[in-house]
């Protein structure tokens, strides 16, 4: 049996929250375990001066941290699961989805207390094309900007008064005791989440059993079931993180509900659907709403977006 268990983590404030939550409650449930988190920089951090959608490639965030992974230097990894591609490499699992947190996308500004307040023509910081998309499809007029770096660097560019107003994660906020900022939640008429938004992944070598026997007790089902959906839903669109594409599914009783939206990049086209289903075909439900979307000019939309980025 091991006795040290080591994370493997980025360095970001929010990464080493999301890493350090996971470490105590690990540390928590069995107080003989020594839990040390190891520091990874990855592709997404290193490059920070260009938007996420022209770096290109999945596993922005993830790629160096499975190899460590693979090369056993570390036992686990702890990410934001929104930003873990839907095929992991072989040899690895997604063996825990914690319970989720507010999954809204938060809109902080120091000026207007609604999103619907900015006036013509205002300037919006966000890093992402799902975000901006569906942003431009209700405000056809807004400048919408690119926006990088960690939370506080995104505060601080708000605060500086470079933007009348900045998108960002809810659940992210909310963990770095920044709830206090949102000025509101965005409605999801407006804006549909990123794929797993609010959840944290545990990631894992396949045949660990240790491992993942030890961290089973982390695992929440009702946020695997929705969670699954929309990582179906994205699979079959064929997109990483940055893609034009929002969903979010909710589980009641033994039903599953997905809401999913495909738009192109300036917002003009916006398409959007809505299934409901057993949840024991979240994964199937999840694809089938996705070749709904595909079939009523979504396709034309990917394929499009593909040619763009070249």
């Amino acid at each position: 049996m091991r006795n040290k268990i080591v994370i493997g983590t980025r360095s970001s404030k929010l990464a080493l929250w999301q890493a350090n939550y996971i470490a105590d409650c690990i540390k928590e449930k069995y107080p003989d375990k020594t839990v040390e988190l190891l520091h990874i920089t990855t592709k997404g951090d290193r490059v920070l001066e260009v938007p996420l959608a022209k770096i290109g490639g999945k596993g922005l965030f993830t790629k160096e941290i499975e190899t460590a992974m693979l090369e056993k230097k570390i036992d686990m990894a702890v990410h934001s699961l929104k930003d873990m591609p839907t095929v992991l490499p072989a040899g690895l699992k997604l063996a825990v989805i914690s319970k989720r947190a507010d999954v809204g996308d938060a809109f902080v500004s120091l000026k207007y207390k609604k999103f619907s307040e900015l006036p013509k023509g205002a300037k919006i910081g966000t890093s992402s094309l799902r975000r901006k998309a569906q942003l431009l499809h209700v405000r056809p007029d807004l400048m919408i900007c690119d926006l990088r770096g960690n939370v506080n660097t995104r505060l601080s560019r708000l605060e500086q008064g470079q933007f009348a107003g900045i998108i960002l994660a809810a659940a992210g906020l909310n963990r770095l005791g920044f709830s206090s900022k949102i000025t509101e939640i965005l409605p999801r008429k407006v804006c549909l989440p990123a794929v797993g938004q609010g959840a944290l992944a545990i990631e894992t070598r396949e045949n660990d059993e240790e491992i993942l026997s030890l961290i089973r007790f982390l695992h929440d089902t009702k946020t695997a079931q929705e969670t699954m959906a929309e990582r179906a839903f994205l699979n079959r669109v064929e997109g990483g993180c940055q893609v034009p594409v929002g969903v979010y599914a909710t589980v009641t009783a033994d039903k599953i509900t997905i809401e999913a939206v495909i738009a192109s990049l300036d917002g003009k086209r916006l398409l959007r659907d809505r299934v409901t289903g057993p949840v024991g075909e979240a994964d199937l439900l999840g694809r089938d709403i996705a070749e709904k979307l595909l079939d009523k000019g979504g396709l034309a939309i990917m394929q499009e977006i593909g040619l763009l980025r070249g």
